[in-house]
């Protein structure tokens, strides 16, 4: 059977999307070690070490020093793994909606579920965004972080969220008229 443009593109946009799901998984096992070279001797220093030094503290030290780098070190490795955590459950969610279109069944109450569980995600990340601006706030004693990304991803994610909302809403529609008509015919 001939593919779709629209297929085409799908399968496109599904190999770049696994190939970003990869990479995040990839960037989480790395958060706290990158935290911790960020903060203790800035990012330049990995020039001075070894690749494997520098490996090990990528994949394996970072996690070792958790909870002893700080508190700053603590709640921005914490949201960083939160938030990477429900980008990867929205980049699968998308990765599964693009599987339905591939098998030409985009019409249905699996999208309508995924969508849904992306705009969890979504309103998720918002959140954390929040209460890290809230801490933030606090912490640095100053307005500084309201001109950040994490006051920028609280609208963002927001509205993200909602959008997920909607075409959940549409999906589920869809896939009960598609149903109807299909007991119809």
């Amino acid at each position: 059977m001939e593919r779709t443009g629209v297929q085409k593109l799908a399968h496109i946009l599904k190999i770049l999307v696994t190939i970003t799901f990869v990479c995040n998984l990839i960037a989480l096992i790395m958060v706290p070690g990158l935290v911790h070279i960020s903060l203790q001797q800035g990012l330049a220093a990995w020039w001075d070490y070894d690749i494997d030094d520098t490996l090990h503290m990528l994949l394996i030290g970072g996690w070792s020093l958790l909870g002893f780098n700080g508190p700053y070190a603590d709640v921005l490795s914490g949201f960083l793994l939160f938030c990477g955590g429900c980008m990867a459950v929205i980049l699968w969610q998308g990765r599964r909606v693009l599987n339905t279109i591939l098998k030409a069944t985009p019409f249905c109450m699996e999208n309508r579920l995924n969508l849904f569980r992306a705009g969890v995600c979504c309103f998720l990340i918002s959140a954390a965004a929040l209460i890290r601006v809230i801490w933030r706030l606090c912490y640095d004693q100053s307005m500084a972080p309201l001109f950040s990304y994490n006051a920028l991803f609280v609208p963002l994610f927001f509205l993200g969220g909602l959008l997920c909302l909607v075409m959940s809403a549409l999906f589920r529609q869809a896939a009960e008229m598609k149903a109807e008509n299909d007991l119809t015919i």
